[in-house]
Formats: C-alpha cells, sequence, structure tokens
C-alpha cells in the first residue's frame, strides 16, 4: 500500500533536492477546495526517489508567509489533505523554550499539548452534527515514534561529523528531546514575562502559535499527526538571554531547516515501510453522538465520514 503523507511546515521544507514534482491535473486542483475555501497555500505533491510514498507538502502560513497564526485556515487545510487521501501528517514547528535544558535549535518530539488559543474553530463537528474525540494522547504514539527515531539518528550524524574535525562541518551538534508540551498560544504578539513563567510552572517545554486545533482537526479526520518543534529561543523568561527578537528567530529557524529536512529524508521511507492498518483510521464513528445527521452535513464530511 503506498502510504500518503502530508508535510505541513515552512516554504524552505519543500525545496528539498530529493523531492521530485508529481505533474497534477485540475481534479488534483478541485480536491483541495472545501467547504472551508481554500487551505493556505495550494498544496504539492511530490515523489522522493526509491520510496513507495506520495508526499504532499502545505506551506501553513502560505507561500510569502502572509498568514499570521490566527489567519490560518486550519479546517481548510486539514480537510484538503483528507480529501487527498492523506493518512499521515508531519508538523514542522518553530517554537520558543520554556525549560533551561532545551537549548536554542534543539528538536522536540511532542507528546501533549495546552490549548490556550481563542477562539479559533477546532472541529469539522457543527450544524447538526456532533462528535466528542478522545485526545487524552494528543498525537500518534506510533508516527512520534518514527519521527523520534529519525531526528535522534540525524543529530548523532551531526555530532560524529563535528568530531571527526571535517572540514566542511557547517552546523552545530543539537539535542532531540523525546517528549514534551507543547504551549499554543493565540500570538501574534510573543508572552508576557508573567504568562511565560506561568507556562514553565505547568511544566511546559515549548510554546509554539499553531499545532492546535491542527492537532484536533487532524484526530478528527482520522489522520495520524505528530510534531517536530524546533527550538528558536528561550521565550522571555530568561532575563539573562534577553527579549525574544525576530532576528534571533530567523537566524535559529535557517540553522534547525537544515536538520529538519534531514529528518524528512529519514523518516518519510519508514512511514512508507508501515504495515497493517493506520493508526485511528475508522475510529470517529464511535465518537459521533449525534442520532440523526443532516444530509448536507454528511456529504460536507463525506471524506471523514465514509460510507
Amino acid at each position: 500500500m503506498t502510504q500518503k503523507i502530508g508535510i505541513i511546515g515552512g516554504s524552505g521544507l519543500y525545496k528539498i533536492e530529493q523531492f521530485e514534482v508529481v505533474e497534477t491535473d485540475k481534479q488534483f486542483q478541485k480536491a483541495q477546495e472545501t467547504i472551508y475555501g481554500s487551505p493556505s497555500a495550494p498544496i504539492k505533491k511530490y515523489k522522493m526517489k526509491g520510496v513507495d510514498a506520495e508526499l504532499y507538502f502545505l506551506a501553513r502560513h502560505g507561500e510569502n508567509h502572509h498568514l499570521n497564526p490566527s489567519e490560518v485556515p486550519y479546517r481548510a487545510n486539514i480537510l484538503a489533505l483528507k480529501q487527498l487521501g492523506v493518512d499521515w501528517i508531519l508538523s514542522i514547528s518553530a517554537v520558543g523554550s520554556l525549560q533551561e535544558e532545551i537549548a536554542p535549535r534543539d528538536m522536540v518530539v511532542i507528546d501533549q499539548f495546552i490549548d490556550r488559543t481563542k477562539g479559533r474553530p477546532s472541529t469539522f463537528f457543527h450544524d447538526g452534527i456532533v462528535a466528542h474525540i478522545s485526545f487524552g494522547d494528543p498525537v500518534c504514539a506510533k508516527l512520534r515514534q518514527y519521527l523520534l527515531q529519525s531526528a535522534q539518528e540525524v543529530a548523532q550524524e551531526v555530532a560524529e561529523k563535528n568530531n571527526s574535525g571535517a572540514d566542511d562541518t557547517e552546523r552545530d551538534n543539537f539535542t532531540v528531546h523525546d517528549g514534551g508540551t507543547y504551549v499554543c498560544m493565540e500570538g501574534p504578539a510573543f508572552s508576557t514575562r508573567a504568562e511565560s513563567n506561568m507556562y514553565r510552572s505547568f511544566g511546559a517545554s515549548v510554546i509554539g502559535m499553531t499545532n492546535l486545533p491542527e492537532a484536533k482537526l487532524a484526530r478528527e479526520a482520522e489522520i495520524s499527526y505528530a510534531t517536530l518543534a524546533m527550538s528558536t529561543d528561550y521565550d522571555c523568561w530568561n532575563i539573562d538571554h534577553g527579549e525574544v527578537s525576530v532576528d534571533e528567530v530567523v537566524a535559529n529557524m535557517n540553522a534547525n531547516i537544515m536538520n529538519a529536512k534531514d529528518i524528512l529524508l529519514k523518516v518519510i521511507p519508514t512511514i512508507a515501510e508501515h504495515e497493517g492498518d493506520v493508526p485511528f483510521k475508522g475510529t470517529i464513528a464511535g465518537s459521533i453522538i449525534s442520532k440523526v445527521t443532516p444530509p448536507n452535513r454528511k456529504y460536507d464530511l463525506k471524506s471523514i465520514l465514509g460510507k
């Protein structure tokens, strides 16, 4: 079975030499149109040489980064990927660190979320159909493990190259953290220092602005979802480090992109070799409590509800 893998991230991630563009037709473009409008940007279809997988890349903030975190059409993004048949989503996200041990340019393979967003639509189940999903474990354990293993392998390769004294070393060592809680705030302003310290008191690991309601919607759509969080700064709690600046975030983000690309090149073949059922497929039926579903809503959600 050919695995269909969605990648949601920044524009730098689809400029990967090993990704070959697949020519698409009008039907492919039409499939991206949803009842919630168009996704953030046209979804690009790729393949990777020697790997039996279809890759679908979506620029979360638009190709020119013109959408702030509150403006991202999360429902359109996830539903468009679902309509294209995607079963797995890798979310690549820049975050601020809330803990000393998570340094800028480190990676965190998230396992929990705290939702601090305000008024973002976070469900497909409305206007006549109600469902309550299980969300105690908000990321797919199987996909998270694939992602963690690949990230650890890349970190080890970078360290070995640096230790070898090679003249062409172009990046610093980085640490991969196994698990962590991602606080999703509204933005676009960064936290106050009081907020940042409050989140630290929660035991949270990192803070970002985009992964919710993304993860909730992926679960409703029966898509396996996992996050690779790329630390760009220490948020404002770290007084010794100073205020968070856009220049600092961008510089660290650019460095993180090189590592993220290599992680994608490792994890995609692993997902492609997955055998058996895709996690979460066929789980939404047990979450629906409405006794009667309006025909128009059945049609709107046909890619999720199936039969």
